[in-house]
């Protein structure tokens, strides 16, 4: 097998690609053999231990793959050898084969592509909880997201236009925003790179503007850093503030601002419900699959690579280019 291993904290550049022998199934685990790999902002981070969980090393990143299915191990049922699935793998995914748990594997249809199938319980999944369980956004409520050109930003437009809301999508550049516009966006508006004050209090005028009325409903926070009181400033009465992510930063918002607004500050830790509540996540790949067979949402992949180039793919996202999803393709 193939695979692209961490073997001391650092960038993308300490990656390094190894040969090693096929390994065997674990006992309550299926052999799968890679075709994609999904990638996502923790991948930047775990591999610099700055992520919430820390593998031994050598370990690879990738935490979200989809391919076949080689072998079963024994108590496992359901799952068979040739099953396409994807899988959620927390890291072990930059590599050609992987050892996956039951729980955290779905059969995909034959109709899916392994690219798609690889970019699209993280995204989806994660903006889905947030927007139906976190947020309980409603038709006709007008929704913010900030980095929403981003992997989770985009799928949060799509799911955001599914759930009949309007959606205003906030970016860092004129080509990102056009990019949203593509996807369904009813607003964008472009952000600096940098804030001071004056900035921060634009960028909030600019935000109700376009929201008209009292503010926007829901903020989806994926970025942080002081881009967060401005979207948190703009909130109607009764607002919910999404804390996705923060590659900008961890933000200090002022308390007051729920106490007048009346509204609500959520964290949205997906992977965490993905564990504590097994039947909602169930139910939520659910409506997921059907969204897609709709064609109301559609991973958007921006770029691919193959897997020697992991570390290139992963610097794309780190300096936040990339555009929807970045894929690796594993032959």
């Amino acid at each position: 097998m193939k695979a692209m291993l961490s073997t001391a904290p650092g960038g993308p550049e300490t990656l390094e690609l190894t040969e090693q022998p096929d390994p065997e199934v674990k006992k309550g685990h299926m052999l799968v053999r890679v075709r994609a790999a999904g990638l996502n902002f923790p991948d930047t981070l775990i591999i610099r231990d700055l992520y919430q969980f820390k593998p031994p090393r050598p370990f690879a990143p990738g935490g979200e793959i989809a391919g076949e299915i080689l072998a079963v191990g024994d108590g496992v049922k359901g799952f068979a050898p040739g099953d396409r699935v994807l899988a959620l793998t927390g890291h072990g995914g930059f590599a050609s084969h992987v050892n996956v748990e039951p729980a955290k594997t779905v059969k995909i249809p034959d109709t899916m592509p392994y690219e798609d199938a690889a970019c699209f319980v993280f995204t989806y999944g994660t903006s889905h909880h947030a927007l139906k369980d976190r947020a309980q956004i409603q038709p006709g409520e007008t929704l913010l997201i900030l980095g929403a050109a981003g992997g989770v930003g985009a799928a949060a437009i799509e799911l955001g236009k599914a759930a009949g809301a309007r959606v205003i999508a906030a970016v860092s550049s004129a080509e990102k925003a056009a990019f949203c516009r593509g996807i369904g966006a009813d607003e964008t508006l472009v952000y600096p790179r940098e804030l001071d004050r004056d900035a921060q209090k634009a960028l909030s005028s600019e935000i109700k503007k376009l929201a008209g009325g009292d503010g926007v409903d829901v903020v989806y926070d994926a970025v942080g850093g002081d881009y967060a009181e401005p979207a948190q400033r703009a909130l109607a009465w009764k607002g919910r503030f999404l804390v996705v992510g923060f590659p900008a930063g961890i933000p200090k918002i002022p308390l007051n601002l729920t106490l007048l607004k009346g509204s609500q500050i959520v964290g949205v830790f997906w992977g965490a419900a993905v564990a504590r509540e097994p039947e909602g996540h169930a139910q939520n790949m659910a409506d997921l699959f059907r969204l897609y067979a709709e064609g109301k949402i559609r991973p958007r992949i921006s770029a691919r690579f193959p897997l020697e180039q992991a570390a290139e793919a992963l610097t794309l996202m780190e300096e936040r280019k990339a555009m929807g999803k970045v894929v690796l393709t594993v032959d």
